[in-house]
């Protein structure tokens, strides 16, 4: 088996690949309101949940600590997240959304439904549905 071979034999190496293209994909889109995807990913999670510690955000974007941190304080400095005492538990920090984070939610919205759309036209609306229930089963 050459090279190519075991490249295209590989899921990591397919799996790791589309996911640069998509990841791509949807920056670009985001790029136009100063957001990374995993920043709106952040901003929908702690927008959902109302208060996300760390470690739910941990788990919830399958990302490591120091990545989420990393993720967390340009939208910290940016005000569109707070980190503060959990209201049940003062020993734990929080992080939730500012009224300029809501804000900076409802500017994304429109811009991730355009990359979205951009899937979709590129990839076909049933091949989008198939791969991200495969990858949602992949990773619950």
């Amino acid at each position: 088996m050459t090279a190519s071979e075991r490249l295209i034999a590989c899921n990591c190496f397919a799996s790791r690949k589309a996911a640069r293209l998509i990841t791509k994909m949807y920056e670009d889109h985001l790029s136009r309101v100063d957001l990374t995807s995993t920043q709106f990913s952040i901003l929908v999670y702690v927008d959902e949940v109302e208060a996300a510690s760390m470690k739910d955000l941990v788990e919830a974007l399958v990302m490591e600590r120091t990545s989420v941190i990393r993720a967390l304080q340009p939208l910290e400095r940016d005000g569109l997240v707070a980190i503060g005492p959990d209201e049940e538990d003062a020993r734990r920090n929080v992080v939730r959304l500012t009224d300029a984070g809501r804000a900076k939610l409802a500017q994304a919205m429109p811009v991730w439904r355009d990359a979205q759309a951009e899937f979709e036209s590129r990839f076909g609306a049933g091949l989008a549905e198939e791969l991200r229930q495969s990858l949602l089963a992949l990773a619950p």
